[in-house]
């Protein structure tokens, strides 16, 4: 495959971005209460035909690398090249203490700097690397082509190659404390499975997905909103400048919500909110909330 040839003699191991293996495989898979340093061993691609000099190298760095505990995987950055065209030649070890052989699929991948800003990111398919023995560091070269850097230069020192944790775990439901404690688990459950049917979103989407509209006696329609969140970072909302259309077409309520505190909705989550929109906001003559839909106004 020739990718070794990127690995030089002035390489060195720096950055190390660490893992649960279940975080990754969804089940742990050592036995609980172990908790011995695990060494892991070189491992080469079986249609590598490494020169020896090369395997000098890859040896010096392997030395460098510390210790796992069991039933981890870990990304050990050692140096990123420009190549032709914006693109970043990114050397890494991918490694595992895992007691058996594994193979991976798709995971998205990011590059962090110094400072823990996102630079780079994009999803790579992990079969590339073939099956990774257990307890064992296999080198490899990432690719970042230049649509998927955010910056204009290679970072300085400190940067790391990571693994998007977020995706790793999927779109989930957050709840804030206050429903947290309120909700029975029956309600909580059922609100799991409805984010579970929600279409999927894109990864820089927000989305607001009506739950509950009801008119109150006096005049005010309380609705519930889930707050979806496709991004990467945690959003904050400040402001909330909403309306509520129903069946018809017709818009039934529309205001501004002045969060306070600000509500925060986490990385690729979804946090169901309720607002309530007093009586000389709403118009709820012929009104049909059978069906409902919630946007956000300028």
């Amino acid at each position: 495959m020739g990718l070794f040839s990127f690995f030089k003699k002035s390489d060195k191991v720096g950055q190390e971005n660490t893992i649960d293996s279940k975080d990754l495989l969804g089940n742990a898979t050592t036995k609980k209460g172990d908790n011995r340093d695990v060494v892991t061993k070189l491992s080469f691609h079986p249609e590598w035909d490494v020169p020896q000099e090369q395997k000098y190298i890859f040896n010096f760095l392997a030395n460098e690398l510390e210790p796992l505990k069991p039933n981890q995987l870990s990304l050990s950055s050692i140096s990123i090249e420009e190549a032709r065209a914006g693109k970043w030649l990114v050397r890494a070890f991918f490694r595992s203490s895992l007691p058996q052989a594994i193979e991976l699929g798709e995971i998205e991948l990011f590059i962090l700097d110094k400072d823990e800003e996102l630079i780079a990111s994009k999803k790579f398919d992990f079969k590339a690397l073939g099956t990774i023995p257990a307890e064992s560091a296999r080198p490899w070269v990432f690719e970042f082509e230049k649509s998927t850097i955010k910056v204009d230069e290679v970072p300085e020192d400190g940067w790391k190659i990571a693994f998007n944790l977020v995706s790793l775990r999927g779109h989930q439901l957050e709840l804030d404390p206050s429903w947290e404690k309120q909700l029975p688990a029956a309600q909580k459950e059922e609100l799991e499975k409805i984010v579970k049917t929600l279409p999927e979103l894109g990864e820089t989407e927000v989305n607001f997905t009506g739950l509950q509209a009801k008119l109150a006696d006096n005049g005010n329609l309380n609705v519930s909103i889930f707050i979806r969140n496709g991004h990467n970072k945690a959003i904050n909302l400040e402001q909330l400048p909403l309306e509520i259309i129903d069946s018809t077409g017709k818009q039934i309520a529309k205001g501004s919500f002045k969060m306070d505190p600000i509500l925060t909705v986490q990385p690729n989550s979804t946090k169901p909110w309720t607002f309530i929109f007093p009586a000389d906001l709403v118009d709820a003559k012929d009104a049909d909330l059978s069906r409902w839909t919630a946007r956000v106004t300028q």
